[in-house]
């Protein structure tokens, strides 16, 4: 499973790099995972948004859905994510 972090500011939010309408990933290229704006999130199949900092979708066939959260700690200066995930 994959995941991806994407930082604002000083904090950073982890997801699973899955869309919960199609169950597809995000990025339509590797890592390309940010709308035009740079400000969302956006799934490559179908364009629904989702907000950066809780995940939840704002735009698109699954409104009011979210993203898997991806719990991280920081520690030395990294960024540590666990190394299992528990899918809701």
């Amino acid at each position: 499973m994959r995941i991806f972090a994407v930082r604002r500011g000083d904090t950073a939010y982890a997801y699973v790099n899955r869309c919960p309408h199609r169950g597809t990933p995000l990025d339509w290229v590797a890592d390309q995972l940010l709308d035009e704006a740079g400000r969302d999130l956006a799934c490559a199949t179908h364009g629904a948004r989702f907000r950066v900092e809780d995940g939840v979708c704002i735009a698109g066939p699954c409104v009011g859905d979210q993203l898997v959260p991806v719990p991280l700690a920081l520690r030395d200066g990294a960024l540590y994510a666990p190394a299992e995930i528990e899918e809701i």
